[in-house]
C-alpha cells in the first residue's frame, strides 16, 4: 500500500496555501547574477527590517539557546499584560496567528460545524476549516469590505466560528467601531468571533478599533495579533491571541510543549518597546500608500484604499502582470487565488522600492497593451 492508500482519505483533497517565492530561487530561475536585482512587494513585509531594540536582544541572547524556551512565555505574556491591560490568562502566543487559527479549529470545529467568513479574506480560514472537515460558508463582501450584517444572515446552529480580519487581508479595508458594535449586539451565543487584527498597529492609536473591550467583556471573542508586520519578526513567527480566561485556557490544551522558540519571545518583548520603530514604520506606510494611490490615479487604475501595508490594484490580467513583473526582478503577488484575476497587490516598500515598482508596472502594462512581451525592466 501507498502512503495515500493508507492516509485518512479526505486528507489528500485539502487545499494547499500558496506561499510568495523566495528572492533567491526567483534570481537564479530568471538568471539574475544576485537577488540584489530582485525587490519582494508580495508577503506583505516590513521593508524597514525588524525592530532595532529586538535586534539587540537577539543577539543578547543568542549565547543562550542551548536551554529550552519559557513554556508558558511568561514574560512576553506579562509584558502584553501590561500593554493591553488584559490579564495575562487571557492571552496565549502562538508560532504567528496561522498556528492560533489552528488551536481555534481544534477547539471549536468538527465535521459538523461550519465557519463563516467573507470571501475575499484570508485563505488560511477555509483551510484550517477543511483540516477539520468543517464546512465554510463565504459571505460576499460589499465594496471590498466585511458585510457584517450578511455574515450575521450566514450564520447557522452549526455555526461555530465567525472570522472577522480588521484590516482585512488582501483588499486593505477595515471595519469600523459603529458596525463592530452593532455586528456584536447581534452575533448569538452559541458562535465564537475572531477579530483578526494582523495590520492593527499599522494604524495611529486613535484610528484603531477596540475589539479588545469584548474581551474585557467576557464576549465570545478572540482576538489575534503578530508580531510579523508592525514589529517586523515575520521571519521568527510569533503572534498571540487574547480572549477569556476559559477560552484560552481550551486552547491550552492544544498547544505542543515549546511552541515558539526562546528567540522569539525575548525579540517579541523588546519590540513591544520599540515605540520609534513603530513611529517609522507607520510613516513609511503612509507615503508608500500615498504614492501608489496618486499614481495609480495618474494611469487610470483602479485601486482599493487601503488601511494595511498593501494595496490591491485593478490591472487587468493580473497573473500575466505578476509574470512579467517578476521577470523584471519585481515579486508581487496575483490575486486568481481570491478570485480576483483581475488584481495583483502590492506591499508597501521603501520609497525606492515604491518607485521601481512603478516603473516595472507601467513597462509592463505599456508592453501588454501593444502585444509586445516584456522581459527584464
Amino acid at each position: 500500500m501507498t502512503f495515500k492508500d493508507i492516509a485518512n482519505p479526505w486528507v489528500a483533497g485539502l487545499g494547499v496555501y500558496e506561499p510568495g517565492r523566495p528572492i533567491e530561487e526567483v534570481a537564479r530561475e530568471l538568471g539574475f547574477d544576485n537577488a540584489n536585482h530582485i525587490i519582494k512587494l508580495a508577503s506583505n513585509e516590513n521593508a524597514l527590517g525588524p525592530s532595532p531594540k529586538a535586534m539587540a536582544a537577539i543577539r543578547k541572547a543568542a549565547r543562550h539557546m542551548h536551554l529550552y524556551p519559557d513554556g508558558g512565555a511568561f514574560y512576553l505574556r506579562q509584558a502584553l499584560s501590561q500593554k493591553l491591560a488584559v490579564a495575562p490568562d487571557q492571552i496565549m502566543v502562538g508560532t504567528g496567528s496561522n498556528e492560533l487559527i489552528e488551536f481555534i479549529g481544534h477547539v471549536f470545529l468538527d465535521d459538523a460545524t461550519n465557519i463563516v467568513m467573507a470571501d475575499r479574506a484570508f485563505v488560511v480560514y477555509k483551510l484550517v476549516a477543511d483540516m477539520f472537515r468543517a464546512r465554510t460558508i463565504k459571505v460576499p463582501m460589499a465594496h471590498f469590505t466585511h458585510d457584517l450584517d450578511a455574515m450575521l444572515n450566514a450564520i447557522t446552529p452549526e455555526t461555530r466560528v465567525v472570522f472577522v480580519a480588521n484590516p482585512n487581508n488582501p483588499t486593505g479595508t477595515m471595519v469600523g467601531q459603529p458596525a463592530l458594535d452593532a455586528f456584536m449586539d447581534k452575533v448569538p451565543d452559541h458562535v465564537v468571533v475572531v477579530f483578526d487584527e494582523a495590520y492593527i498597529e499599522l494604524l495611529q492609536p486613535e484610528d484603531q478599533p477596540d475589539c479588545l473591550r469584548y474581551v474585557r467583556e467576557g464576549r465570545n471573542v478572540i482576538v489575534l495579533r503578530t508580531f510579523s508586520k508592525t514589529y517586523g519578526l515575520a521571519g521568527l513567527r510569533i503572534g498571540y491571541a487574547i480572549a477569556p480566561e476559559t477560552c484560552i485556557s481550551l486552547m491550552l490544551r492544544v498547544r505542543q510543549p515549546f511552541n515558539t522558540t526562546a528567540i522569539a519571545q525575548i525579540a517579541a518583548r523588546a519590540a513591544l518597546e520599540d515605540d520609534q520603530h513603530v513611529t517609522k514604520t507607520r510613516a513609511m506606510m503612509r507615503e508608500g500608500l500615498d504614492y501608489f494611490e496618486t499614481s495609480f490615479r495618474k494611469l487610470r487604475l483602479d485601486y482599493v484604499p487601503s488601511f494595511a501595508n498593501f494595496i490591491l490594484v485593478k490591472v487587468g490580467q493580473g497573473r500575466k502582470v505578476f509574470d512579467l513583473m517578476q521577470r523584471a526582478g519585481v515579486i508581487v503577488r496575483a490575486m486568481d487565488p481570491y478570485g480576483l484575476p483581475e488584481y495583483i497587490r502590492i506591499s508597501v516598500g521603501t520609497r525606492p522600492e515604491n518607485r521601481r515598482c512603478m516603473t516595472v508596472l507601467k513597462s509592463v502594462l505599456k508592453s501588454i497593451a501593444s502585444g509586445q512581451c516584456g522581459d527584464r525592466g
